[in-house]
Formats: structure tokens, C-alpha cells, sequence
């Protein structure tokens, strides 16, 4: 390792600038998505994030490990989440019958219903707190930065 890779890289202003404002409103915008999905329906943002990739799938289930993928966290916190969610009524679990090794989350007639009662209070959300303050070029700029970090980081984990 040469000096110079020992050295860290530090942040210019603007560098600074971008990943505090980052940090700060995208904690702050999940937070308000959260509070406002909890508050008038019961349910967590994380757990309709579950509700709506289930929802999304044929059959209305998918294997658990691509569950985890797609939300982008741990197997075992998607296991406890779903353990969670199942005890309410909203997912089954059951092995899946293609291979009997892996385990497949099912959206739950109940859980179906959670999802189209909290839909429309989420996408009021998301578009009063992020979507319409963006023009259509800072929305494509805003989703190429992230395709292209989400891409990065699933590389370095692979």
C-alpha cells in the first residue's frame, strides 16, 4: 500500500455538502413515510414494502432469500419481519414445492386488503414529499445515481 492509499480521500464542500444533505433527507423523508403509513393504517413502512413486493409477484408470493434481495436487507431480519407479519395475518410461509429447501412468503388475503387500504396514504407521501419537487430530469438523474450505487454495492457484495 503506497502512502497516498493510506491517506483518506477527504470530502470537498460540495462532496460534503451532497452527502450530509443525503443523509439528513433521506432519514428524514423514510421517517415521515413511515410515521404517516403507522399512524393511520398500523402498519410500518418496512412492512409495506414487504406487502408490496409479495403483491407484485405471480401468485402473490415469492422465495424468502429474493424477498430479502428486493428490500434490500438481511435474511434474518426479512425472517423475523415476515415471522412478525405472519403472526398478524398479513404472509404465510410455506417450503417451496419446486425444490423443498428454500421458504416462500405468501401475501394473505388479510395482508392484501392492509396493502389497499395503505396504498393511496403512501403514494400521497411519496409524491408530496419527494416525487413533485423534482422535475422529470432530476427524477432520471435521481434514479441513475441510485441504479448505479444499488449495482455498485450488490457488485462488491457478489
Amino acid at each position: 500500500m503506497t502512502p497516498s492509499e493510506k491517506e483518506p480521500r477527504w470530502l470537498n464542500a460540495g462532496e460534503m455538502r451532497a452527502w450530509r444533505t443525503y443523509v439528513s433527507g433521506s432519514s428524514m423523508l423514510m421517517d415521515r413515510l413511515h410515521r404517516e403509513l403507522q399512524d393511520t393504517h398500523g402498519v410500518s413502512l418496512a412492512d409495506y414494502e414487504i406487502l408490496v413486493r409479495l403483491s407484485e409477484q405471480p401468485h402473490r408470493r415469492m422465495r424468502m432469500t429474493q424477498l430479502a434481495e428486493d428490500v434490500a436487507s438481511s435474511k434474518s431480519r426479512v425472517s423475523h419481519q415476515v415471522a412478525r407479519m405472519e403472526k398478524a395475518g398479513l404472509v404465510t410461509r410455506r417450503e417451496c414445492t419446486e425444490d423443498g429447501r428454500g421458504v416462500l412468503a405468501e401475501l394473505t388475503e388479510k395482508g392484501m386488503a392492509q396493502l389497499e387500504a395503505a396504498a393511496p396514504t403512501h403514494l400521497r407521501g411519496v409524491r408530496a414529499h419527494i416525487v413533485d419537487l423534482l422535475s422529470p430530469e432530476e427524477s432520471e438523474v435521481l434514479a441513475k445515481v441510485f441504479d448505479r450505487v444499488i449495482t455498485h454495492l450488490r457488485d462488491a457484495n457478489g
